[in-house]
């Protein structure tokens, strides 16, 4: 069993316990939460991060805390010699990614980052016919993603520059942006509007337009993450040369992006002119995102694996494309 710490026992520190404990291979030997939970069981509650990092049977960290601790409390705890899976984002700068990654080559540990959404099985189906070729090249996507937010968003950190770092962007669309990366491969042309014309915080954007592009696979993207959708959406859409790959919906702790439901729609022969094919839907109704992600994190640290998805190489591309986005303010 690999023995696991979590920095900050929020809600994600409780969503990272639950998957530890139900994949199998770790256990939760230690907390450290400035509100000092209590914990029962062979749990060690810990009075700082450092005591928690210097305990020599402590395998795995998990990174829980506002985006503000992200880079330093990994960059301390591959230092002290720990695996460590952190919450995205990685860092708030692309430059800070790369001091990251130095101390990871290293510290020789894992580290992995949590972009849980490539973990869901309807991704992981769409993954499967975009790599397996079967409906031919992407032509092009475009990922929406919105949500609405009350006034608990703004006593929360997440409404403070200083401790989130960005908006809704940083805290929600980059997922999206993982996606589809994670589907169409790297983008090298960014163009971006960016907004805060609602909310009118300084430095949190409540709404990113953003267009991609590759000048290699000529492959183009479009993504909109908002706050100011009054009405929860999750939509992903991969047009292919024999086809479309449509998923709305994205099954959540809190239900509110509904189920997700994957349309398949080849056309005859690859060729536009002729008819289309009827429409296949695939409904998935649970989401095993957490757990999933957790076993790899966890069965790489084992076998001594490489990180494959969510690792640092997977985080500066992210934050590269973010970066471009937000200049343009």
């Amino acid at each position: 069993m690999i023995s696991c710490g979590i920095i900050g026992y929020g809600k994600m520190g409780k969503i990272r316990e639950r998957a530890i404990r139900e994949s199998g291979l770790g256990q939760l030997t230690g907390v450290y939460d400035a509100c000092a939970p209590e914990m029962g069981g062979d749990v060690t509650v810990y009075a700082s991060v450092e005591a928690l990092l210097r305990d020599e049977n402590l395998d795995a960290v998990f990174i829980c805390t506002p985006n503000k601790y992200n880079k330093p409390y990994t960059i301390v705890a591959l230092e002290a010699g720990k695996h460590v899976f952190c919450e995205k984002p990685p860092a708030f700068t692309a430059k800070e990614v790369g001091e990251i990654i130095e101390v990871e080559k290293r510290s020789g540990k894992k580290l992995m980052y949590g972009f849980n959404h490539r973990h869901h099985a309807s991704i992981q189906k769409m993954k499967q016919m975009v790599d397996g070729g079967e409906m031919g090249r992407i032509l092009w996507m475009r990922g929406r993603y919105g949500k609405e937010v009350d006034e608990n968003y703004f006593k929360g950190w997440r409404a403070n520059k200083e401790m989130a770092g960005g908006g809704i962007m940083l805290d929600q669309g980059i997922h999206m942006l993982d996606l589809l990366l994670y589907l169409g491969g790297g983008f090298d042309e960014v163009q971006a509007m960016v907004s805060n014309l609602y909310w009118q915080m300084d430095g949190i954007e409540d709404n990113v337009f953003a267009n991609l592009r590759s000048s290699k696979t000529g492959i183009c993207a479009s993504l909109h993450s908002t706050m100011t959708q009054w009405r929860y959406l999750f939509s992903l859409e991969v047009f292919l040369e024999g086809g479309a790959l449509v998923l709305n919906g994205l099954k959540t702790s809190s239900g509110a992006y509904g189920n997700e439901d994957l349309a398949i729609k080849r056309n005859q022969a690859h060729d536009p002119r002729v008819a289309f094919e009827s429409e296949e839907h695939i409904i998935y109704h649970t989401d095993e995102s957490w757990t999933s992600e957790v076993n790899l994190f966890l069965d790489s640290i084992e076998k001594d694996k490489a990180i494959t998805a969510g690792n640092t190489r997977d985080a500066l591309a992210v934050m590269l494309i973010i970066e471009q986005i937000y200049s343009a303010k």
